[in-house]
């Protein structure tokens, strides 16, 4: 757990296809436009991502700062997704060990570009979602 001043920030892998898709859900049902983000390779996102010992070139978690906590891998995953109108049910699956937990999302993260493919470039976000941006 790591502090951070700005709160409700998702730092993703912009050219992953699954992170960007991750992302795409998120802001679709985040009606309240609660959470922004950010791309590990834009220049807001490579800081935040090196406070937080993340390496740029070859990150294996996302990150959420919620709280004013930095959470991570699928303590980060399941933290926006229980904010999400509807989905609070997710809290739920805080109760299974993290270890475990993270072993499924390590598991993700080691084969997403295998998997889901890689984009040449971080993916641009539509008309709407261009403001809850941080580059």
């Amino acid at each position: 757990m790591s502090i951070w001043p700005d709160d409700n920030v998702i730092l993703y892998d912009g050219v992953c296809v699954f992170c960007s898709r991750w992302v795409r859900f998120v802001a679709t049902r985040d009606v309240n436009q609660k959470f922004r983000f950010t791309a590990i390779q834009s220049p807001y996102g490579t800081r935040l991502a090196q406070a937080f010992g993340i390496k740029p070139a070859a990150p294996t978690t996302n990150a959420v700062i919620h709280g004013g906590v930095a959470w991570f891998k699928s303590d980060a995953a399941l933290t926006v997704v229980s904010q999400l109108p509807g989905w609070q049910w997710v809290m739920v699956l805080f109760a299974v060990p993290r270890p475990l937990r993270d072993l499924v999302y390590n598991l993700i993260a080691r084969n997403r570009y295998r998997i889901f493919g890689k984009y040449d470039e971080c993916f641009v976000p539509d008309e709407d979602m261009r403001a809850r941006v941080l580059e």
